[in-house]
């Protein structure tokens, strides 16, 4: 443990900050396909009884109309958040006749680009923004890939929180610029560690071989002789690799993370300056949008990366503008599989464990990076995505090169003080309880949801997609049986209703052309300096 560690560590057990430490605050966002009873991808629209996709608080689409969000409301509790979420799941059964939730990060049968529909969000302008931008997706990505699942974690420390450890600091600046230090300095660290939640929580190793009909350069391997299912035999979460979220063309976009500044400046420029080759595909000439523009990237969410800092946006207001108003309020983490073997696709451990390792990204001394590091945390990540349980695996350090075991074994000592503060904090062992789950993953691969996807798929001799099938079969009978209390019916109901109305509301009061509602919106980035 480092000395700037161990002395944050006494000023968190000191008085005043357990009750800080009850009030974590964090939100989840979960992807999850619509599919036939077949296992195809549905063709259907988004259902009538979930309201809009545009505007209901709980229920929305991603990249396709297949493509199902669900999201929780900020919470303090681990359990409240995950029974909300399982709240969601059981009326969204009650509103979808015979279809299910695919129950994996990696999609169900597709049948190429053409299979999968767009989402659609009503004829706002900020819809047709939404659409237009899934549109360039599609063209500069393909449409497979935006058939990929995942779950986002929002994590964030509550104001008192800030104001505390900014009085304990002695206020070395304002109070805003000092959260978003903070904040960036836990991104830093994250982008140093996350290999490790790669490892102990990928669920991706194999994939259903009509995902990848047509591309040969994929690099993965036959899982029998059939060649129904492409895997790698020590991967851990394809999603996260070359198959998935992953783009050729922002590989040369350095991000840089010591600075807001410095990450506004880079994301700006990619959005404002063209790249030649988008320019084949319409960004408005004629009226025709297949893209928002013809720059690297649209918006900045477009973006690729494993955690995003985050503020709440004001209406029309680009996530940019809103961190350069603010500073950064939360953390997106967003390389976390679907594990099938979850109802939730996560628990509470998991949580738990989640929780621990982000207070050690905060707490951890974290100095500035530069390329170099950057280049080798790119070369980790990569490593372990593709290779993580392979035997002797080993990683990059600035000392030189380490094996996964040690590196994450030397992690996960460090943070058993963190789990410690957490249990004396809520009161319970839990947090101990999870480090040690994880602890033995590290002892031993085969614990890893990974290693057990290809591990069942070999014992039940079944290819990617029937395993999958049947997890999102079983999850499917979980959520029509389970009993929806009434008082959430009730407020799914009134959502669904409420979430109508404002999409009218929204339409009937756009008073611009879509060309001018682009303008005004890109507006807001040549003013950011």
């Amino acid at each position: 443990m480092t000395p700037h560690l161990q002395k944050q560590l006494q000023t968190l057990a000191g008085p005043g900050y357990r009750e800080l430490l009850q009030r974590i605050q964090r939100g989840l966002e979960k992807e999850s396909l619509r599919i036939t009873p077949e296992g195809r991808l549905a063709q259907s629209p988004h259902p009538a009884g979930l309201g809009s996709a545009l505007t209901h608080p709980s229920i929305t689409t991603d990249y396709s109309e297949a493509l199902l969000e669900f999201i929780t409301p900020v919470d303090t509790s681990i359990e409240h958040c995950l029974d909300t979420l399982a709240d969601v799941h059981s009326f969204t059964y009650s509103q979808i006749g015979d279809e299910l939730l695919w129950a994996s990060s990696m999609p169900c049968i597709v049948n190429g680009d053409d299979s999968i529909p767009v989402a659609e969000y009503g004829s706002a302008n900020v819809a047709r923004m939404k659409k237009v931008y899934r549109y360039g997706l599609g063209h500069r990505y393909g449409r497979l890939m935006q058939t990929i699942a995942g779950i986002h974690y929002n994590f964030s420390l509550p104001a008192e929180y800030w104001q505390r450890a900014w009085d304990d600091a002695g206020r070395p600046e304002s109070l805003q610029d000092y959260v978003t230090a903070r904040y960036l300095g836990l991104i830093r660290n994250f982008h140093r560690y996350s290999w490790l939640l790669i490892y102990l929580f990928g669920a991706s190793p194999a994939v259903c071989a009509s995902f990848l009909r047509g591309r040969d350069n994929h690099g993965l391997e036959p899982f029998d002789d059939k060649s129904r299912t492409l895997h790698r035999p020590y991967g851990t979460a394809l999603r996260m690799g070359g198959l998935g979220y992953n783009s050729e063309a922002q590989k040369g976009l350095k991000v840089c993370y010591n600075s807001l500044g410095n990450y506004v400046q880079a994301l700006r420029d990619a959005i404002m300056h063209p790249h030649p080759p988008y320019q084949a595909f319409p960004a408005g000439q004629d009226g025709d949008y297949q893209q928002l523009n013809d720059s690297l990237l649209q918006i900045e969410n477009e973006f690729y990366s494993t955690i995003r800092p985050k503020r709440v946006t004001r209406s029309g207001e680009a996530p940019l503008a809103a961190l350069c108003r603010a500073g950064i309020e939360y953390v997106e983490i967003r390389c976390i599989d679907v594990s099938p073997f979850a109802p939730l696709g996560i628990d509470a451990g998991q949580i738990r464990f989640l929780d621990t390792f982000l207070m050690y990204c905060l707490l951890q001394d974290s100095p500035a990076c530069d390329d170099a590091e950057q280049a080798m945390q790119a070369a980790n990540l990569e490593a372990v995505v593709n290779r993580g349980r392979e035997p002797g695996l080993q990683l990059q350090t600035p000392a030189g090169n380490a094996s996964l075991t040690e590196l994450a074994n030397g992690l996960l000592a460090n943070m058993t003080g963190i789990a410690d503060l957490l249990d004396a904090a809520h009161d319970c062992d839990l947090y101990r309880e999870s480090l040690a789950g994880q602890q033995a993953r590290v002892s031993d691969p085969e614990l890893t949801p990974s290693a057990r996807v290809l591990r069942e798929m070999r014992e039940r001799d079944l290819p990617f997609f029937r395993l999958a099938m049947g997890y999102s079969e079983q999850w499917s009978r979980h959520f029509r049986q389970r009993a929806l209390p009434a008082e959430s019916a009730r407020r799914f109901e009134e959502e669904t209703i409420q979430s109508l109305a404002a999409q009218r509301a929204i339409e009937a009061a756009d008073e611009l052309s879509f060309e001018e509602y682009l303008a005004r919106f890109f507006g807001q980035y040549r003013t950011l300096f």
